[in-house]
């Protein structure tokens, strides 16, 4: 009998007690911060019909980057490479029962079958806000402005992140947020993003992934036959929050 390994699996993590110490002040932050905005949790299980996926968030992601699988029952599934999707299932089988404005969020684990490397892993946690039954743009500024407030409530100064925007209407987020830098040739992975689209970078270039991202998906929940909800939203990844707070000697305990 061959001998077992002890390390976990390529691009996952354990987390022994030092490091669910960081890992839960880091959820504390996420938590207390937005449900200080009013936005309030909600969650789902990681496993999701393929079809959910493919249907807006592009073929290149189910089939190069995603945990998928036939299950005995002959269905395709697939443990969750993003939240944004299933958010939408749960209020299109809800739509004619919800009170709008929403404003959701949950720190959901996502998996990307990817290659590991600094700033990625093969599972993660994200913090995913959602803003959604407000079409105008100061929806998009009110969920730009979580974002920046999340990472001052981390301790970060404002030369130490940039907020990159593609958006004809770049001078109304500079109104909220200091350090924010029009970028149009910014673009997402996602097919679905309708409007504006957004990243968070560490100006420290040890540091090249992005640490937040997100945008305008107004038609998303159409691929459930439902009617459309115009929505906004951003995740935020635990991995390279982590790196940042560690590379500008930020607090990562309580």
């Amino acid at each position: 009998m061959s001998k077992l390994g002890t390390d976990p699996y390529k691009g996952v993590r354990d987390f022994y007690p030092e490091d669910m110490a960081i890992q839960n002040y880091i959820f504390d932050i996420w938590r207390k911060t937005v449900e200080s905005k009013g936005y309030v949790e909600y969650g789902a299980s990681p496993l999701e019909p393929t079809e959910i996926y493919t249907e807006k968030s592009g073929a290149e992601i189910i089939n190069e980057q995603t945990f998928t699988f036939t299950d005995r029952g002959d269905r395709s599934v697939t443990l969750r490479p993003e939240m944004t999707p299933t958010l939408a299932r749960m209020v299109a089988a809800r739509r004619r029962n919800l009170k709008f404005p929403l404003r959701w969020f949950s720190i959901p684990n996502l998996f990307r079958y990817e290659r590991p490397q600094h700033g990625r892993k093969r599972e993660h946690w994200q913090l995913n806000c959602d803003l959604l039954g407000v079409a105008g743009i100061e929806a998009d500024k009110e969920v730009v402005s979580l974002a920046y407030t999340i990472m001052k409530e981390f301790g970060a100064k404002d030369e130490d992140f940039e907020i990159r925007i593609n958006n004809s209407n770049i001078d109304s987020f500079k109104e909220i947020v200091p350090n924010i830098i029009s970028d149009p040739t910014l673009a997402r992975g996602q097919t679905y993003y309708t409007g504006i689209v957004f990243e968070i970078f560490d100006t420290n270039k040890e540091n090249g992934r992005a640490i937040a991202g997100g945008g305008r998906y107004d038609n998303l929940l159409e691929m459930f036959e439902v009617d459309p909800i115009p929505a906004v939203g951003f995740g935020m990844g635990d991995v390279t929050l982590r790196d940042f707070l560690e590379t500008h000697g930020l607090p990562t305990h309580a």
